[in-house]
């Protein structure tokens, strides 16, 4: 057994040469190639940064061996091909190489397109790796694009598939990209008026520069990168070469992030994981086999923004991290000097994580009572690491920030934004939500995506308990203080039942699919309440017994705090019950839970105690009948006042100039500019002398109006700015809507 296997190493270029050539097949006990997008470009990422890919194991074959397990070349491979070794381990990665290195014509599994994989030079020159790398469908943008080498250049795209062409397309491509930035350098020298270089020279200049180096890159890596492979003889009987494969996969054991750091940090005579020992109980509530490496991430985006992988390598002390400043030069940074700062950043990211559980599952805070109702546990570093750089702000600024943060953990929850690429992401939102707490000027375009998106959310589909928007509307049930069905409590972590008002066994029998298990059709209730009490019987039959015991009035309201209206109520007591009824009440609970939505957390009422709650909408219910009044009386009538109108228009071109698809056309009439005046506009427009006689014999006195108006601003500006009401602001205020109601109504 001693020459059973020989232990070598084929470089890039060859290993894609002998790909492209067919020379690698796949047995078919092998698993079917299975790799996202994503795991593809983090392969390239790895290769184009010099990391270990690991080894593979090949079987040198022949045809009977080939015939016998029935093999056949790797995904997406077409032609006969020249079959050469049976891949053991490494299938994964081998088809992953062949597909971004080559582009061939046929989609992912499990995807209709075909995807093509590049990098972003200009980032990669950068050191901006997270950004570098990507990948997109093959739509016909991208089909054009691949053909047109001067829009690649322009647009600093190499595509992966180059290092895969036969002969000289490789240099090719780099000195048509290094030609193509010389020449816009020459067109903007030979433009400037002035002896120094015009910035768009410059820039040229250094992208040319760039360019030369690029090709020594890839130079470098396709002909020095280095895969490493053990070679089973052609003659080893199968039987023992399929002993050999069940062996690597039942045993292997993957070496991960946090192993990697303590190996590392020995040296330094630091115990990483023994201090993980240390924290673990504090941060147990989650369940997830990634909480140490949590740590090093809260760690590294305090410390500098980014976590990926090679970002926490940064972060061993004394260890320096290479740095690129915005005019082109280097050097380097020493993030963590010692092993005392690195153990005091340590005990702080342990800290914050604590915290960030805390408030997740506080039932007045995030609602997430139970562990598995955490929309993301991949969100837990950068909302840990903004949670503590908060605190760390001027007093006068925390409590706007606290207001902010609680936006953009929502948006990132119903747009679904933690379900790709964590550590990049991560980093982005930091960077943007950092700004964001410090100007306002400076709103996440996640904000306002959620604004616009959360309308079309289909909560039907939501039937899958764990995903992000599921869980994420069951926090909500939690925040607005769903109280058990029976006892009228607030149901507990591990008392918690998921319960389905019209039961599953019902839905199975009567309805299509699988849409009694939609959220729409679920709502917390304690266990006792869920088994025993309800059981499998549909609400015609429990809700009368429910009402018989406490009272109607009483079942009905805690039946609201679960978003369940009176008319939804009303429909789940018809007799019989069939599946229109158990459509109009979905439907029902749908614009329900939507209007919720827009109520506790795009207009940020959710920090609100219920009264200031329901104070709040009446007042926006206010506002919005004076836009109607004005509307209607005004029509073609006396214009606005000359100042309303400036401050108007200036805010609409504000909100043009931070929102590209607002076209600031469309507010010319009256109606759409009335969207954006504030309480004291409307009055001003009311009570201008030119329009006052349309409107006084609605509202009789300009002393009354202006009496009312007062009470309504004192109370609508204490709840929007957070500031505490008397209970007379609050009466007054109160008095001022039943006012405003009456007169417009």
């Amino acid at each position: 057994m001693r020459d059973a296997q020989k232990p070598d190493h084929v470089s890039l270029h060859t290993l894609i040469g002998h790909l492209r050539e067919g020379r690698y097949v796949i047995p078919d006990f092998q698993r079917e190639f299975e790799w996202r997008p994503g795991d593809i470009r983090d392969l390239m990422r790895s290769i184009f940064l010099d990391y270990y890919i690991g080894s593979l194991l090949l079987w040198k074959g022949k045809a009977e061996n080939f015939k016998a397990l029935s093999c056949e070349p790797v995904y997406g491979y077409r032609g006969v091909g020249k079959p050469e070794h049976i891949v053991l381990d490494g299938q994964q990665r081998l088809t992953a190489m062949y597909y971004a290195f080559t582009a061939p014509d046929k989609p992912l599994p499990n995807r209709s397109n075909r995807y093509v994989y590049f990098v972003h030079v200009d980032k990669f020159m950068a050191d901006e790796h997270d950004e570098a790398f990507d990948y997109e469908q093959l739509t016909k943008k991208w089909s054009k694009l691949l053909t047109d080498k001067s829009a690649q250049y322009e647009s600093h795209l190499f595509p992966l598939s180059v290092v895969g062409e036969p002969g000289w397309a490789l240099p090719n491509w780099v000195q048509g990209y290094e030609a193509h930035w010389r020449a816009k350098r020459q067109r903007a020298e030979e433009s400037q008026t002035g002896e120094q270089p015009t910035k768009a020279a410059a820039l040229a200049q250094m992208h040319a520069d760039n360019a030369a180096q690029f090709g020594e890159i890839l130079q470098g890596i396709t002909g020095q990168y280095q895969i490493s492979y053990n070679e089973l003889d052609k003659d080893l009987e199968i039987d023992k070469v399929c002993d050999i494969f069940t062996q690597i996969n039942s045993r292997g054991v993957r070496l991960d992030v946090f192993d990697l750091a303590n190996a590392l940090l020995k040296p330094e005579d630091i115990k990483l994981k023994a201090m993980w020992r240390e924290a673990e109980p504090r941060l147990d509530y989650f369940d997830t086999e990634k909480m140490n490496v949590y740590i090093l991430q809260v760690m590294s985006i305090l410390r500098q923004t980014y976590c990926s992988p090679k970002y926490l390598y940064f972060m061993l002390p004394g260890h320096p991290k290479p740095i690129r400043d915005s005019d082109g030069t280097r050097r380097k940074e020493i993030l963590v000097p010692d092993k005392q700062d690195f153990e005091k950043r340590w005990n702080n990211a342990v800290g914050a994580l604590e915290d960030a559980i805390k408030v997740l599952r506080h039932p007045q805070e995030y609602g997430v009572i139970s562990s598995s109702f955490l929309p993301y546990v991949s969100i837990l570093a950068v909302f840990a690491a903004l949670r503590a750089h908060a605190r760390t702000l001027p007093p006068p600024l925390q409590l706007d920030a606290r207001r902010k943060f609680r936006h953009w953990y929502w948006a990132s929850v119903f747009t679904n934004r933690y379900s790709g690429s964590v550590e990049s992401t991560s980093a982005r939102d930091f960077l943007d939500v950092k700004t964001w707490f410090e100007d306002d000027a400076s709103e996440p375009a996640l904000i306002g995506e959620f604004a616009r998106r959360f309308r079309a959310l289909d909560l039907r589909k939501e039937t899958k308990r764990g995903t992000s928007v599921y869980n994420g509307i069951f926090n909500l049930f939690v925040l607005q203080g769903a109280r058990d069905w029976m006892t009228g409590d607030v149901p507990q972590y591990g008392d918690l039942d998921d319960h389905h008002i019209v039961p599953a066994s019902w839905g199975k029998a009567n309805l299509k699919g699988s849409i009694h298990g939609s959220i729409l059709n679920r709502t917390p209730l304690i266990a006792n309440t869920n088994r025993n009490v309800i059981g499998s019987r549909l609400p015609n039959a429990y809700l009368p017994e429910l009402m018989k015991a406490s009272g109607e009035a009483t079942v009905r309201a805690i039946l609201e705090s679960h978003f369940i209206t009176s008319i939804a109520f009303d429909i789940l007591l018809r007799e019989p019950f069939g599946p229109e009824d158990f459509e109009a009440f979905i439907s029902e609970r749908q614009r329900t839970i939507q209007d919720a939505i827009e109520n506790l957390l795009i207009k940020e009422r959710l920090d609100l105690s219920p009264q200031l709650r329901d104070l709040d909408i009446a007042t926006e219910r206010v506002e919005l009948a004076l836009r109607k009044c004005i509307e209607t009386e005004l029509g073609e009538g006396p214009g606005l006042p000359q100042h309303v109108n400036q401050k108007v228009e200036e805010r609409i071109s504000r909100a043009a100039k931070k929102n590209a698809t607002l076209d600031p056309e469309a507010f010319r009439t009256l109606s759409s500019k009335l969207e954006f005046f504030d309480l004291r506009e409307l009055q001003e427009t009311i009570v201008a002398k030119s329009a006052w006689p349309t409107f006084e014999k609605r509202f009789s006195s300009k002393e009354i109006l202006s009496t009312k108006f007062d009470q309504l601003a004192e109370l609508r500006n204490g709840i929007r700015h957070s500031r505490a009401t008397s209970e007379i602001v609050r009466k007054e205020g109160e008095a001022a809507i039943l006012w405003f109601q009456q007169v417009l109504r």
